[in-house]
Parts: C-alpha cells; sequence; structure tokens
C-alpha cells in the first residue's frame, strides 16, 4: 500500500496551488492522527494485501504508470465468478487502487472477484484524464476477466467518493456514445448494476461546499479543468440534457448508498441524482444510512466486523438468482472485527472527511 510519507508529499505540493493552506495543514494532521487509530486494522488488510495468494496487484491495463489494478480472487474456484469493478476516493488526489482492499478482501470471501482500478490522480491529471483511466480499466475487466475466472456477463460497477463521481461520470459517457452509435470497447450492456457510495454527482453544488470545508475552489477549478466543464462531469445535469435523454435505456440500473451524517458530500447529491435519473425513466434508488458519516460506511463499519447492511445489500444484488450462493451468503459467519471499538469512535471523532 502506497506510504504514507508520498501521502503527506502530495498534500504539501497541493498547498503552493492556495497561499491559504492553513485547512489542508491541520486536515493533513487530522488524515495522520485518523490513520493511527485505525492502525490495528490497515495493518492487518495491509498483510493480506501483500502476502495473500488471493490479490494479484498491479496488473497493467494501459499505458500511463498509474493504469493498474488489483484483483482480489475467490479460493473457490468453481466456475465462473461474478465481478465488482471498483474505484476508489480521495478526493481526486489521494486516491490508491489499495484503499479498496477491504472491500476486496471481504467481498472475495463471497465468491465475488473484485477489480480496483488505479488512476491519474491531481496534479498528475485532472478529472478527463481519470475519467479515461476508469474507462480503461473498465474495458479491460470486460474483455479479459475470464482469463481470471470472471464471469463477462457479471460485471458490476462501484464507486466510493470521488471513485463515485468519477465512475458515474464513465458509466453515463459510455451509455451516451452507444445511444448516438459511437464505437466504444466496452459494452453499458456487460454492467449489470452500478453501485455508488457516498459520491458526489453535481459539480456546480458542490464547489462552494468544498470550498468552505478546505478543498479550495482554486484546487477544484484545476481538478475539474475550469467551470466551463462542470456540466460535462456532473452525471446529475448532463442526464437532463434532451440530447442524452435517450442514454438514460442504456443504464443499468443503480443504486445509490449515503449517510446522512456525511458533512463532506451531503446525500442531497445522490438524493438529486437519483430523481434526476427517474424523471428521464431509468432504474434508480437511493438508500440512506440514519447518522453514518462519509467514512463510516466504507471504513468505520468494514472494520467493526459483524453484520452490515450495506455489504449484504450490494452481495444479495449480486447474487440475486443463485440459490446456492444465497444459501452460502445465509451461513457465512460474521465478518471479523479488525479495530476495537473505542478506536473506531474516536477515529470518527477527528476524522477530516
Amino acid at each position: 500500500m502506497r506510504p504514507p510519507r508520498l501521502i503527506l508529499l502530495r498534500g504539501l505540493h497541493l498547498l503552493s496551488f492556495d497561499i491559504s493552506g492553513y485547512r489542508w495543514y491541520t486536515r493533513l494532521v487530522a488524515l495522520a492522527c485518523y490513520a493511527l487509530l485505525l492502525m490495528p486494522g490497515f495493518l492487518q488488510v495491509a498483510y493480506c494485501y501483500f502476502f495473500s495468494s488471493q490479490v494479484r496487484r498491479s496488473i497493467v491495463y494501459g499505458d500511463q504508470p498509474r493504469n493498474r489494478l488489483d484483483l482480489y480472487l475467490p479460493t473457490n474456484t468453481n466456475g465462473p465468478k461474478p465481478v465488482v469493478v471498483f474505484v476508489t476516493g480521495g478526493a481526486w488526489i489521494i486516491g490508491y487502487k489499495a484503499w479498496g482492499s477491504l472491500l476486496g478482501l471481504q467481498l472475495a470471501e463471497r465468491d465475488i472477484i473484485v477489480a480496483c482500478v488505479d488512476y491519474r490522480n491531481f496534479p498528475q491529471g485532472t478529472i478527463s484524464d481519470m475519467v479515461k483511466d476508469v474507462s480503461q480499466g473498465i474495458s479491460f475487466v470486460c474483455n479479459l476477466i475470464d482469463r481470471f475466472g470472471g464471469d463477462p456477463n457479471r460485471i458490476y460497477l462501484m464507486g466510493q467518493s470521488a471513485g463515485a463521481h468519477i465512475s458515474a461520470c464513465v458509466l453515463l459517457e459510455q451509455a451516451i456514445k452507444e445511444s448516438r452509435g459511437e464505437s466504444t470497447t466496452w459494452s453499458v450492456s456487460q454492467i449489470k448494476a452500478y453501485f455508488g457510495l457516498s459520491g458526489g454527482y453535481n459539480l456546480f453544488n458542490l464547489v462552494d461546499h468544498f470550498h468552505n470545508r478546505g478543498l479550495y475552489r482554486s484546487i477544484f477549478l484545476s481538478i475539474m479543468e475550469g467551470e466551463e466543464s462542470f456540466e460535462q462531469f456532473s452525471p446529475e445535469v448532463r442526464i437532463k440534457d434532451p440530447r442524452n435523454r435517450e442514454a438514460a435505456s442504456f443504464l443499468p440500473p443503480i443504486k445509490l448508498f449515503h449517510g446522512t451524517s456525511d458533512y463532506s458530500i451531503p446525500s442531497d447529491a445522490s438524493i438529486n441524482l437519483v430523481e434526476a435519473l427517474k424523471g428521464v425513466g431509468a432504474e434508480a434508488e437511493v438508500i440512506l444510512y440514519e447518522g453514518k458519516s462519509h467514512t463510516d460506511l466504507f471504513l468505520q463499519d468494514p472494520l467493526r466486523g459483524g453484520k452490515d447492511d450495506l455489504f449484504d445489500h450490494v452481495v444479495s444484488v449480486i447474487h440475486a438468482g443463485d440459490e446456492e450462493a444465497l444459501a452460502k451468503d445465509a451461513s457465512a459467519p460474521p465478518r471479523k472485527r479488525l479495530v476495537l471499538e473505542i478506536l473506531l469512535r474516536l477515529a470518527r471523532h477527528i476524522s477530516p472527511f
């Protein structure tokens, strides 16, 4: 997994984009404390990431340095497995494929292959580079996952936070291209469902919110290639464009998950996208988790172990119609706790997200 030193250097480099970098310093400190509190769980996951035979790390899918993906493979190799393509978050700045390790390992225990796609971060790349990278990663999975025991007819796309935004942009762009008859290297029809976790889908509504939370307007505009690009990279806005209405019929079922106490990206972001999708006839649903923060759903809850409603919901969708898999899910042991409760509560309290 990426050394913390590199994350710190990335953060310090970003301070040069805005002279008022005080909030960046405080958030870097909070991030360091947050990571230390969760370190017992991170170390266990890191050990599996580096030493488990189930993990195939840094498979090349393109010609850019960050065009790599990790595969998490089930121990059960009987028959082709469903596949989740996962795009991790990181504020478009510190995203890294290994951040999906916990999800990948836990889904692999349920006989699901997970492909965690890496992509260029800012300032190495901007939003169009990120969208291009993720689309290439999805294309690799759609065309070659059968070589790793995956079922090319049962592929699911999932993104978290910034990764939810990027993957939603990719999915809609692909649907628009197909609706216009353009040639593509993969098809939206191969994606059986899209899961968006704590994502933001309307840049016009987020720019001021992020500025007030420390992701300054100047940096955000640089990441998103200026305000003139907001519409292109705002799925909520783009799907409402009459020129793109036909693309709605190409989209798979869309399920968005969000915590009501998410202050990094308010839950209205998911609610509004679902309303926009339904308005053009797409199949979409939002599931809200009362009192959950931006990191509860993706980190604290999985590290807590035991029953997890979001995890169970995702698995039930993927295994729908497979009676044998559903029976195994019903009898699966509770997930192991990786971090003490007191550390999880303290981490939640100081989380910079």
